[in-house]
């Protein structure tokens, strides 16, 4: 239980859902974490336990002084960075198709999904480079693979950004021992598909495509970060890790 030992992290999204289950597993791990999200009110509860290998900062990851502010923050406190998990991210429940989408609406998703998520590796890299090296995972989705008939077209962009984002940024840094990886959920059980899914009808639309017969759980991507995240992974960078219950592998489904 010490895979993170001596490597200070940042988790941006580490508010809530995965991000906060990963906050959680990489402490216990050994990692010096500093959760960074635009809420940060749930994280209180590690203050205590990890005192002063945790931090919370409020960031605006769709703003660049904001996220410039985060990093100048952890350099200051922690003095090295080795680990950088980009996992904030939004899915409005106006992202539709490609007729019904609202323009502001693909706007903010392309800003905080994609635009958020390069601005944080932009500023990270640096202080990777001064840190001797590091990993950056960055959530993309199993929807990077696959199209859906009910579209989420600003949503299903982004994480395909993020997919080829990843690999460029992988390739370009390999040599000056950054790996950087993409992690590619299905449907995980957070407050925010838990919100998009309150309809039953909504829900078993979704359901019913994934072999496993039940969405995932936050811990379990966490578990999956971990291992992008740690020495475990030494030789893996440009790579896509799907974790989705089987969705992509399927044709049909077991009934």
């Amino acid at each position: 239980m010490a895979r993170l030992n001596g490597k200070v992290a940042i988790v941006t999204g580490g508010g809530s859902g995965i991000g906060l289950s990963s906050v959680e597993l990489f402490l216990k791990e050994g990692a010096t974490v500093v959760a960074a999200d635009i809420n940060i009110d749930q994280t209180d509860k590690f203050s205590s336990e990890f005192n002063d290998k945790f931090a919370a900062i409020r960031v605006d990851v769709s703003d660049s002084d904001s996220i410039k502010s985060l990093f100048e923050s952890v350099e200051k406190r922690f003095g090295a960075l080795q680990v950088l998990f980009n996992c904030a991210g939004v899915f409005p429940g106006d992202d539709g198709g490609v007729l019904d989408t609202p323009e502001s609406t693909w706007d903010r998703v392309q800003d905080i999904n994609l635009k958020g998520l390069w601005l944080c590796c932009k500023y990270a890299i640096p202080l990777m480079l001064k840190s001797g090296g590091g990993s950056i995972v960055n959530v993309a989705s199993f929807v990077s693979f696959v199209g859906a008939a009910t579209a989420q077209v600003a949503y299903t962009a982004s994480k395909g950004g993020v997919l080829a984002l990843s690999r460029e940024i992988a390739v370009e840094y390999a040599r000056q021992n950054i790996r950087v990886n993409s992690l590619c959920p299905g449907p995980i059980q957070t407050p925010l598909l838990e919100e998009l899914l309150s309809d039953e009808k909504r829900r078993q639309r979704r359901l019913v495509h994934i072999p496993m017969g039940r969405f995932g759980k936050s811990e379990e991507i966490a578990k999956a970060a971990l291992f992008l995240a740690s020495d475990d992974s030494s030789f893996i960078t440009g790579a896509s890790l799907l974790v989705d219950g089987g969705i992509t592998a399927a044709y049909v489904t077991p009934e």
